[in-house]
């Protein structure tokens, strides 16, 4: 696979509770955004993700036989992992949640599992599209017509989930497939880069004719030039 990935605390917080992970033998990238208490976030997100990965590797021939059956499964796994390891110690994880972004390669297709409001894009010479929905509050009020886009980009509760990893005993888990063709890209971000970088900003930044390293250090620059003001994650894949 071709990919590259980086992380960045940010500069305003103390910790990175950002997470991200590419298996190159599951031809598996991810993302994951964590929330709580004291070093609570981070506790969750790498969990999630370990335990995804760890699913995955266990449940090969779910995986090979039908993708999305096995994506659903492994966020449920790493939702009840999450779970159980915060009411083991409610002092000091309760509450605690993830959102996880991944995305699968299978050939010409591309599986993308999905809780919370990280999100995957795919770009494709000059055209972007979003492949995920945020499960967030503003944008269920944008979905269903309480608030314009103006108003949801600057509302109060941006940040506040519908739904995430770990934060109750069940999860629902959003899988939608799609076709990629040489040269596309698969961009996977924490909201530390998407509510710093627009989106015509992102497909022009992410189809520019760098390397991914390059690319990738670009949108963490990017985001830290305007303010930086949460964790900020991205991780690219180029089809080939």
């Amino acid at each position: 696979m071709k990919w590259s990935k980086l992380s960045h605390v940010g500069l305003v917080r103390k910790n990175n509770e950002d997470n991200c992970c590419v298996c190159d033998d599951l031809q598996l990238l991810a993302v994951a955004d964590g929330m709580g208490g004291h070093k609570a976030g981070e506790v969750a997100s790498k969990l999630a993700l370990d335990a995804i990965s760890g699913y995955l590797r266990k449940n090969s021939a779910v995986l090979e036989e039908d993708p999305i059956e096995a994506l659903q499964m492994a966020f449920r796994h790493a939702n009840t992992t999450v779970y159980e390891y915060a009411q083991k110690d409610r002092e000091n994880f309760r509450g605690m949640g993830t959102t996880v972004t991944a995305a699968l390669i299978r050939g010409e297709k591309v599986y993308i599992a999905h809780v919370g409001d990280s999100r995957a894009y795919l770009v494709r010479g000059s055209v972007i599209k979003l492949l995920t929905s945020d499960h967030s509050l503003v944008n269920e009020l944008l979905l269903n017509g309480s608030l314009t886009e103006e108003e949801a980009e600057n509302h109060p509760q941006k940040n506040v989930l519908t739904r995430a990893i770990g934060t109750a005993a069940s999860v629902d888990v959003d899988v939608v497939k799609e076709n990629v063709i040489e040269e596309d890209i698969i961009l996977l971000c924490t909201d530390g880069l998407s509510n710093m970088i627009n989106v015509e900003e992102i497909g022009q930044m992410a189809g520019a004719g760098e390397t991914l390293g390059a690319r990738a250090r670009h949108f963490i620059d990017k985001a830290l030039d305007r303010g930086g003001d949460d964790n900020i994650t991205v991780v690219l894949y180029q089809a080939e």
